[in-house]
């Protein structure tokens, strides 16, 4: 389902977004992805909506059939990268499993600020991004993806979570569409 409307509640959740991660190799242009998730953050940002900025630090510690490659991380590889601008106001969370929600504060910060619809952006499209998507929907929030703000290390994984899980989620829209939807939706901030 297409976009059709922006709750007055409502948050960006940005996810992977750092140093380690947008080093991989990418479907997409991952400057392209990382300047359209800091067009977002300015946007709500702008509006002083809330911006919620997550990190990954591990994984859960069940086995699998395939391995984890991760091996020796560098010292800086779950820092958030400079380009999305950090601010003061922005609510962090640092995740040790696919979605942002689980083992964090994050539904308790976006239910005390009376958040009830959320828009997702990051990598990866098919892991932390649909986790994050798939566990806002189950907590009840509105979801909304920006497709044009996220990527995926496999081609094939983006397309199917952008074409047959995302739908059954929420509802997806371009970053111009969501931004455009904000202005029309959300008065800016006063100077």
């Amino acid at each position: 389902m297409a976009l059709t409307t922006l709750d007055a509640h409502i948050a960006l959740i940005v996810v992977d977004l750092q140093k380690g991660i947008v080093a991989l190799p990418t479907a997409h242009p991952i400057a392209t992805v990382v300047q359209n998730a800091r067009a977002l953050a300015d946007a709500f940002r702008a509006r002083d909506l809330p911006v919620v900025l997550v990190n990954v630090t591990g994984g859960a510690p069940g086995r699998t059939e395939q391995a984890r490659r991760l091996g020796e991380l560098p010292d800086d590889w779950a820092e958030l990268v400079a380009e999305l601008d950090r601010q003061p106001q922005d609510h962090t969370v640092t995740k040790r499993t696919w979605g942002a929600f689980t083992g964090t504060d994050l539904a308790q910060h976006l239910k005390k600020l009376g958040v009830t619809q959320v828009v997702i952006a990051g990598v990866a499209t098919s892991i932390g991004v649909e986790s994050t998507a798939r566990q806002a929907h189950e907590l009840g929030f509105n979801v909304a993806l920006a497709i044009d703000a996220m990527t995926d290390m496999s081609p094939e994984a983006h397309l199917n979570s952008i074409t047959r899980i995302f739908p059954r989620l929420g509802e997806t829209g371009t970053v111009r569409e969501i931004i455009d939807r904000l202005a029309s939706s959300h008065s800016r901030a006063a100077p």
